[in-house]
């Protein structure tokens, strides 16, 4: 059960006697009582303070409730601070409606009414304390994706470096042996049966060494992003028939941190696997461009496109793959875009770009 927590309640009211009145009444919630005698003084409060129920006088000297309300809701912090007048006056139709369009979300008449002005207070104080939690544990949940996601991310470097250097390397040897054998065999039956074998061998070479770099390629440590996905779509149109095309500006591009090479590369591998599997196109272009303070990355194919329900990441239209690429987005603090590109789909990425400290800009081999 989460623990209750006070918020901060403010009462702004020119009066010392009307204030003592409503600390008197609202001490029953058991929260945090703030008194300011004036706008001015009620704003300096704010300017410090996270305020959960701003209660003020209609009728101030100098800053009246209605000005205090317009100059507290101009502010971004308190777009959503709850405010409740209090008049002593009839107030009309028009008053109100004043009193609304300046930010208020209620109304109290004198003579106050202890209970209805503690119900009042007390709803908002647990609106913006329920709030307030909402946002701890959305932010903690962020922090558990982002964990999750770099633990996925070394997960993938130490089964392919197991793969790589533990499988590889034992059927390298059983190769080494298969050869041996079928060197010294004179036995045509032997000689085609080893020769089989070698061959199978070759395979699964082949296949341990492309699983490895596919689960985390090498280049993206050694050399860089443009070089992984380099590789990544030359190796794509040779296994699948898809025509790649990769786009780099400017040509000569600097490093950026490994956190965002590595997440615009699984963003760029995602994308380009959703392609193959459903779009039914036969070609896709890949372009990375620096712009200003901002790297974008694009995926365009020719294929069928999306719908308008994928496009606008409706929850129940969209799998885990697109789910996988927005947290990542998230996590490095970019934007991501899904249109139909008539034909095809259009995935835009924008990013800040984080460049390595010792960043240094290098020409990529011609393709």
């Amino acid at each position: 059960m989460i623990p209750h927590e006070k918020v901060n309640i403010l009462m702004v009211d020119d009066q010392a006697a009307k204030l003592l009145s409503y600390e008197a009444i609202l001490n029953e919630l058991g929260e945090n009582l703030i008194k300011a005698n004036s706008g001015k003084a009620a704003l300096e409060i704010l300017l410090k303070t996270d305020v959960a129920v701003v209660l003020m006088d209609v009728n101030m000297p100098e800053l009246d409730g209605f000005e205090l309300a317009e100059i507290i809701r101009q502010h971004p912090r308190f777009q959503r601070t709850a405010i409740i007048f209090i008049s002593a006056v009839h107030m009309t139709d028009l008053d109100r409606l004043k009193g609304y369009q300046r930010g208020a979300v209620d109304y109290i008449s004198v003579p106050v009414v202890p209970e209805l002005l503690r119900a009042k207070v007390s709803v908002f104080a647990d609106l913006h304390r329920k709030t307030r939690q909402l946002e701890s544990l959305n932010e903690e949940l962020r922090r558990l994706s982002s964990n999750l996601i770099a633990s996925q991310d070394e997960e993938r470097r130490r089964i392919a470096r197991e793969l790589h250097d533990g499988l590889g390397q034992d059927l390298i040897v059983i190769k080494l042996v298969v050869d041996a054998m079928l060197a010294g065999e004179k036995t045509k039956s032997r000689v085609s049966e080893i020769g089989d074998a070698s061959a199978m061998v070759d395979s699964a070479i082949r296949k341990v060494r492309s699983i490895s770099h596919l689960l985390h390629p090498p280049l993206l440590d050694e050399a860089g992003l443009q070089a992984a996905l380099q590789w990544y779509l030359e190796g794509l149109s040779k296994r699948s028939g898809i025509e790649a095309s990769f786009d780099l500006q400017p040509s000569s591009f600097p490093r950026l941190v490994p956190e965002l090479e590595t997440a615009i590369f699984r963003i760029v591998q995602e994308a380009v696997t959703n392609v193959f599997r459903h779009a039914a196109a036969d070609h896709v272009w890949v372009s990375m461009s620096e712009q200003g303070s901002r790297v974008i990355v694009t995926i365009r194919d020719n294929g069928k496109g999306i719908s308008d329900e994928i496009a606008k990441f409706r929850q129940d239209s969209i799998g885990i793959g697109i789910s996988g690429m927005r947290q990542r987005v998230k996590e490095c603090g970019g934007e991501l875009r899904l249109q139909n590109a008539n034909p095809g789909t259009l995935v835009e990425v924008n990013f800040p770009a984080q460049l390595q400290p010792d960043a240094r800009e290098y020409q990529l081999a011609p393709q």
